[in-house]
């Protein structure tokens, strides 16, 4: 009953109150009707599910056998983790996600499919074989309430062992790689050589580069003069495997808790640690920026799904000659995707790989295809243009909301306190439990400076210590802030203590250490420690 007042009532907008429900709702309603239709899971990845959206950041620990990735897991950890063995052959044999839990334990593949949960039921296709060789180790740790770690097996090398898996290797690392937040590739400093099975694993990678971090393990066992080549090698071998003109980040250090073999660069172990740390604790506050990343991948390549099965349709010819068809038009696939690629305006880098494309589409019956239907596609633009930009102010504030270095617990906290924090002795922070005036030791060469620019009344004005300044070649925006630290009591002028400091932290910056934002108090000139207290 007046069912026509209906048509004209307006509808209120919904209202999302997080990204990860606004990209559920878009997905649901706008992408996945135009995947089912055009039959897009035959094709590539399977359909999402609300666990998808709803996961930790998860990271994927790829490498050939004895790299150590069960060990940098552990590492990072602090905790031994179930129903995994360390050892310099083949160990790990499993794909292990070793998530949160109340109480430790092993939850085996089979099992684990089933839980609606856990992201991971759409790996059911890859088989019992599969399934086998996949389970999920639960222990109560700290890091692990905010991100998930995959284990891998070691990746081998020889046709012979792919074809002993049982399970198509390379395809369940894409499944993975498309789902997780950042992928990690672990190279041993004495075992670099990339194995066929290397390459193809990562060729599956292929699309989340992005994702990608590379670290060059167990680099404590080779000299620095042998790191330097084994460092120009690896990048070589990359840039060979990723045939890509961009140099991939690598890492350089021992990830696993026994003393350095060779100490020589444990303060470049101790650097390269802290930024890949930094990155992977990171990884909480721009988890919804990846899931929006992915999900407008996955859109961009619906799209040109739905104008390659619906061209396909429309080639096909109604009655006789329908199997001949099908292999030419097969066969003409690259050309079909050129012509695609021009009438509709399409990136060539949004199609997908032709020749697998050929191979999938042998199987497949094109006069159950449907031809292309504009209100869906219609309405995948409209998410594209206009639904994922509403989102966008939402994500900012998510992203403000959520702190930097979300990740604790583990390996992780050594970064936030203790005498260890690296930089804590170092620069600007030197001499901060001493008694004596860090500066005092090198004071005599300051004042010989200072004495031979000529003070008035002991004291140097800014045009005089700007000469000797800039004689640094630092910039003038670091030396106004050294000039704004050094000058204690603000008379615009220095004496030969606030001199002596200004000289003192030219040489920090010199170092290559950063600047305090204020004046630490070991680092205030003894005379004007008393003046400095009463004016606060």
């Amino acid at each position: 009953m007046f069912s026509w007042m209906r048509k004209h009532e307006k509808k209120t907008p919904e209202v999302i109150h997080t990204v990860t429900e606004g990209l559920k709702n878009l997905y649901k309603k706008k992408l996945l009707p135009v995947e089912e239709f055009y039959r897009f899971h035959d094709f590539h990845s399977p359909a999402l599910e609300d666990a998808d959206f709803d996961n930790k950041p998860m990271v994927l620990v790829v490498g050939q056998y004895s790299t150590g990735k069960t060990t940098f897991i552990r590492y990072l950890l602090e905790q031994d983790i179930p129903g995994s063995r360390i050892g310099p052959e083949p160990t790990t044999d499993s794909f292990i996600a070793v998530m949160h839990g109340e109480t430790e334990g092993i939850i085996p593949g089979n099992a684990l499919i089933v839980d609606p949960k856990k992201p991971f039921r759409k790996l059911n296709p890859f088989g019992n074989t599969f399934l086998n060789r996949f389970m999920c180790a639960q222990l109560p740790n700290q890091v692990l309430e905010s991100i998930s770690l995959i284990d891998t097996p070691g990746i081998l090398s020889g046709a012979k062992q792919r074809v002993s898996r049982g399970y198509d290797f390379p395809a369940v690392l894409q499944w993975f790689a498309e789902r997780v937040d950042r992928i990690i590739l672990l190279f041993d400093a004495h075992k670099l050589e990339i194995s066929d099975e290397f390459s193809e694993a990562i060729r599956a990678l292929k699309g989340n580069e992005d994702k990608i971090r590379v670290v060059l393990n167990k680099a404590d066992m080779v000299e620095t003069q042998q790191l330097m080549r084994v460092y120009g090698a690896l990048m070589w071998s990359l840039g060979k495997v990723f045939n890509t003109p961009e140099v991939l980040r690598v890492y350089i250090g021992s990830f696993w808790a026994e003393p350095l073999l060779v100490s020589d660069n444990r303060r470049l172990f101790e650097l390269e640690e802290q930024d890949l740390f930094q990155d992977i604790q990171n990884l909480p506050r721009n988890s919804a920026l990846r899931k929006l990343n992915d999900l407008v991948k996955r859109a961009r390549l619906v799209r040109v799904h739905a104008h390659i099965i619906s061209h396909l349709k429309k080639e096909m010819p109604s009655v006789f000659g329908k199997d001949n068809k099908k292999k030419h038009l097969i066969s003409k696939l690259p050309v079909i995707f050129a012509k695609i690629q021009l009438e509709h305006h399409i990136s060539p880098g949004d199609f997908p790989d032709c020749s697998k494309m050929q191979e999938l589409l042998m199987v497949h019956d094109f006069t159950k295809f449907h031809a292309l239907k504009p209100r869906l596609l219609d309405g995948l633009d409209e998410m594209l243009t206009g639904d994922i930009a509403r989102l966008m102010p939402l994500l900012r504030q998510e992203e403000l909301e959520t702190p930097e270095g979300a990740v604790q617990g583990g390996a992780f906290d050594i970064t936030h306190s203790g005498p260890f924090v690296e930089g804590l002795a170092d620069g600007a922070y030197e001499g901060a439990d001493d008694e004596d005036w860090v500066v005092t030791k090198d004071k005599p060469k300051y004042d010989e400076i200072f004495y031979n620019l000529a003070p008035l009344d002991g004291k140097l004005s800014g045009t005089k210590a700007k000469s000797w300044m800039v004689a640094t070649k630092l910039p003038n925006s670091v030396l106004g802030r050294i000039w704004k630290l050094s000058d204690v009591d603000r008379d615009g002028m220095l004496d030969a203590e606030e001199f002596a400091l200004a000289s003192h932290l030219i040489e920090v910056k010199l170092e290559g250490h950063g600047l305090p934002a204020d004046l630490p108090r070991h680092l205030v000139p003894p005379s004007k420690r008393r003046q400095k207290g009463s004016a606060e």
